[in-house]
């Protein structure tokens, strides 16, 4: 019996909440994800990117980890693309998640409040949104890949998504 090896070994990220990892291949980046948002930020040519795991829309002055919050979330992105010398211009993200889980209606639509809060600050980082699955009441398993910049979007009931 003859085997084939390979030095090439993908490298997992699980991204938790509140957290940001940054890469490229052949790193892939995974959250599961409800109300909250999995975002990523690709270089094309390059081949580098970032996904953050966003609880919350906005700090509002509130202690926790820059990944946590849409409006500190998306600075600290590019920061960390920066040091893996990847310049902003170019980039594009795409995101997934903001499900409504726990309310139709009223106050507890933090889902819809994430997607938001996301959308205004890469309007106002310059990032244009390529791809999203957002809504519903849903939780996701997602997975970003830095070699082609692929979002997978699994949700249970659904058809899996590659956006």
């Amino acid at each position: 019996m003859i085997t084939t090896a390979t030095s090439t070994k993908t490298l997992e990220t699980m991204v938790g909440m509140g957290q940001i990892t940054a890469g490229g291949p052949p790193h892939k980046m995974k959250a599961v994800v409800g109300s909250c948002i999995a975002l990523s930020l690709y270089h094309p040519r390059l081949k580098r990117g970032a996904m953050a795991h966003i609880v919350l829309p906005e700090s509002a002055g509130r202690d926790g980890m820059p990944g946590k919050f849409a409006n500190t979330a998306i600075p600290q992105m590019l920061d960390l693309l920066k040091e893996l010398n990847t310049p902003a211009a170019c980039l594009t993200a795409k995101l997934a998640g903001g499900a409504n889980m726990f309310a139709s209606a009223g106050p507890l639509r933090i889902g819809d409040a994430n997607i938001e809060a996301v959308a205004q600050a890469l309007r106002a980082a310059g990032i244009r949104i390529t791809a999203q699955d957002v809504g519903g009441n849903r939780g996701r398993r997602v997975t970003f890949e830095c070699e082609g910049g692929a979002m997978i979007v699994e949700s249970a009931g659904q058809a899996t998504k590659t956006l």
